[in-house]
Parts: C-alpha cells; sequence; structure tokens
C-alpha cells in the first residue's frame, strides 16, 4: 500500500493528481493508497515518549494520525510531496513525521557510521520526497536532501529518492 502525505489543500491535491485522488474511494478494506492532508489537522508531537514506553507504537494523542506507526508498517512506498521551508519539511509534513516515531524504537543503532533508530517493524518501505518552492537555494537544497535521505535510513527504508521542483505542477506526472 501507497502512504501519501502532502501539505496542499485537498481541492489542489486532486485538482493535480485526480488519478491518485481517487485511489481512496475504491471502497477496499485495504485501499491501494491512503492519502494524508492538511485536511485534517495533526496535533503536534509533545515529546512524551509514550508511544516508546506507555502505548509503544501507538501516540497517547487521539486524534487522525495516532497510529501512524501501525500505518507504516503496512506502507510499502512512502511519497512525501512538502513545500521547502528552509532546507526541511512544511509544519505539516513534519507534524505528521513527529507522530510516526512509534514506528521505530527509542534504542540506537550504528548505521554507515551514523546513530539511528533501531526498527519496531520488518517493513522496508521506498521512500520518495518531492519538494517544491520557486525560490530554493542551493544550501536548502543539499540539506533538505541531507534530511529526507537520514529519515529514510532512521525508518529502514529500502531506497530514497528525493526531487526539487519549483512549483506545485511540476511534480504532476512523476508521482508513480
Amino acid at each position: 500500500m501507497k502512504t501519501i502525505i502532502h501539505d496542499f489543500d485537498p481541492a489542489v491535491f486532486e485538482e493535480l493528481f485526480p488519478e491518485t485522488a481517487q485511489l481512496t474511494r475504491l471502497g477496499t478494506s485495504e485501499p491501494p493508497a491512503v492519502i494524508l492532508s492538511p485536511m485534517y489537522p495533526a496535533r503536534p508531537c509533545i515529546g512524551c515518549f509514550g508511544c516508546w514506553i506507555k502505548t509503544p507504537g501507538s501516540c497517547v494523542l487521539p486524534d487522525s494520525y495516532q497510529e501512524m506507526g501501525k500505518l507504516l508498517s503496512r506502507t510499502s512506498e512512502l511519497i512525501l510531496i512538502s513545500r521547502c521551508c528552509y532546507g526541511g519539511y512544511s509544519p505539516y509534513v513534519k507534524n505528521v513525521l513527529d507522530r510516526s516515531i512509534g514506528y521505530i524504537q527509542p534504542f540506537f543503532r550504528i548505521v554507515h557510521g551514523e546513530m539511528h533508530h533501531v526498527m519496531r517493524h520488518d517493513n522496508r518501505m521506498a521512500i520518495t520526497t518531492h519538494f517544491y518552492g520557486n525560490s530554493i537555494t542551493k544550501l536548502e537544497e543539499e540539506t533538505a536532501d541531507r534530511l529526507a535521505k537520514a529519515n529514510a535510513v532512521n525508518f529502514g527504508a529500502s531506497g530514497c529518492t528525493v526531487h526539487f521542483y519549483q512549483t506545485p505542477e511540476q511534480i504532476r506526472g512523476n508521482m508513480a
């Protein structure tokens, strides 16, 4: 199953990617894609470690993003679409990723000489990140690229690709 996390208004997403937007309307018990958008606001992570200690894998904050760890454990491909904000994700996308830390454990391992979290699940999803913005500097692009790749290692991804665009419309056709 694909999981798509984007920061567009849902109507804009549907206009840009009508075929993808239809994937969640097929009426199956396990849709081919789950699309997360700012239409359902995410409460910010409060750093309580509850998803690691109190309710392992599940966030203690009751909202639509409480089971992000479980959702990611069933995801074969994670697609992130985000405005590039100072070399990072937009506030909404970052917030959803913060709420996803229950997908990993609070323990650490060394990967390629860097410290990363131990995996909670055996799932090895592919991660594709699409950053957009009409004035992304070279430094912001380099920072965002490193961030997306480090997040992929932390999530135990099978692969990671990062793309940059000046406008959201340029992403159309690159969502394979």
